[in-house]
């Protein structure tokens, strides 16, 4: 058992734990606000990059749209996997590498050719990546707030242009994890490179807002690549805007869960410090009743001898 003294000390340090968990909460709590902004700062710019897809695909000048050369993307397959360079974010980093792992093993893309190129954002998923069996090539750190983004999607950009020019590259594989609701998020998987025949289609077929007809005087080709790079920037920045509130949301229910625990903690301190005050106050009390008890005793005791 503590002494109160020992017990205050407790008490104070689980205080001082306790205001750390709540400001990390709050921090976490606002950090996801901020990245699902962002993501929905891009919304309407993304629908003008599909818009425009839709455009160029639909040009006499388009070449046509053939499904073989879109499913056959030769060469090493490079998979992309967002996570997180702090802790305390749950089971995120090694949900994340499971399914990215997955995702090869589904779609048999670490075969028998060239080993698949792993790029680790974050951390914390380098080691899970390399305790799975996945060499880790290339690793960047997270960014730590929205504005960074930007900056963050364009090292990736170029990696991926590395990847493609030297390494021939055939087939670009995003891996990372979305928000689902609340503090909840479910890993999430993209191709991003060779952009898939189904998702063209679409784009092709996606009507003209208005009924101005859009036009274009630059060659086919420039215009296309342009909106391919726009298109790449927009789901690079969205899945790692995704990542970075995912991983908030998940040290945010971390962080409830440790709240609760500090807050009951607390409690049975509390209620032990007040058990053993009142043990203490007592036994004081009975010792100052046994002093009183046995000084009155003493002239009684006195008169008898006189007598």
């Amino acid at each position: 058992m503590q002494t109160i003294e020992g017990l205050k000390k407790t008490i104070a340090s689980t205080t001082d734990l306790h205001t750390v968990v709540k400001t990390m909460k709050a921090l976490a709590a606002v950090n996801i606000r901020q990245f699902e902004r962002a993501v929905e700062s891009l919304r309407e710019y993304f629908r003008t990059v599909e818009l425009g897809l839709g455009v160029a695909l639909s040009s006499e000048q388009a070449p046509r749209l053939d499904r073989k050369a879109y499913a056959e993307a030769a060469g090493p397959v490079g998979v992309i996997v967002f996570g997180s360079d702090m802790g305390m974010c749950g089971q995120l980093n090694e949900q994340v590498v499971s399914h990215a792992l997955a995702t090869l093993e589904k779609h048999q893309l670490n075969g028998a050719g060239a080993e698949p190129l792993f790029l680790a954002v974050g951390e914390r998923v380098v080691g899970r990546l390399e305790e799975a069996g996945g060499a880790v090539g290339e690793y960047l750190t997270v960014p730590n707030s929205a504005s960074h983004i930007g900056a963050k999607v364009q090292e990736i950009l170029l990696i991926i242009q590395e990847w493609r020019e030297r390494k021939k590259a055939g087939r670009i594989l995003l891996c990372y994890c979305e928000p689902v609701g609340g503090a909840r998020f479910a890993p999430r998987d993209l191709q991003l490179l060779p952009v898939e025949h189904p998702r063209l289609v679409e784009y092709r077929r996606n009507e003209w807002p208005t009924n101005n007809l859009p036009r274009f005087t630059v060659p086919w080709a420039t215009l296309f690549a342009s909106l391919i790079r726009q298109y790449l920037f927009v789901s690079l920045f969205k899945a790692l805007a995704a990542s970075l509130a995912s991983e908030n949301a998940s040290r945010l229910a971390s962080m409830q869960g440790a709240e609760k625990s500090i807050k009951e903690r607390l409690e049975d301190l509390h209620a032990e410090y007040n058990r053993n005050r009142q043990m203490t106050i007592t036994e004081e009390l009975l010792d100052i009743v046994a002093g009183f008890e046995a000084l009155a005793k003493k002239p009684a005791r006195r008169d008898e001898e006189a007598t």
